[in-house]
């Protein structure tokens, strides 16, 4: 996967916008304000660091050497992962799927009801 491969799966989801609060050479990933991934623009590899099941992020750092504790972000909930072909490009799409999810299960409820509509409006 390469960077912009990372940046349209983490923007294919419902109500996905793409900030830039650390400088332009990083690529944050929100939903209603809240963020749930981020890119490097200029890493090579490319890596990604995103919020992760407390449980889910210890297995995969045990299981992957590609898999490290999210850089500059609570080690408990976040991960980041250097593509370099160890996990395969399905595999990173569930996570940052997942994180995504995680994300917005927190959201208000409103806010919540209001990506659903969303979710069910036809294209």
């Amino acid at each position: 996967m390469t960077i912009e491969d990372l940046r349209a799966q983490c923007l294919c989801m419902t109500g996905v916008y793409e900030d830039f609060p650390f400088g332009e050479e990083v690529a944050v990933f929100k939903v209603k304000n809240k963020m749930f991934a981020y890119v490097p623009l200029d890493n090579d590899p490319p890596t990604i660091t995103m919020k992760c099941d407390p449980v889910e992020a210890v297995q995969l750092r045990k299981q992957y050497a590609s898999v490290q504790p999210g850089y500059h972000m609570n080690k408990k909930h976040w991960n980041t992962i250097t593509v370099d072909g160890e996990l395969d490009e399905v595999h990173i799409r569930e996570l940052i799927e997942d994180a995504y999810i995680l994300v917005r299960k927190k959201l208000r409820k409103s806010d919540r009801l209001e990506l659903e509509e969303l979710d069910n409006t036809p294209d």
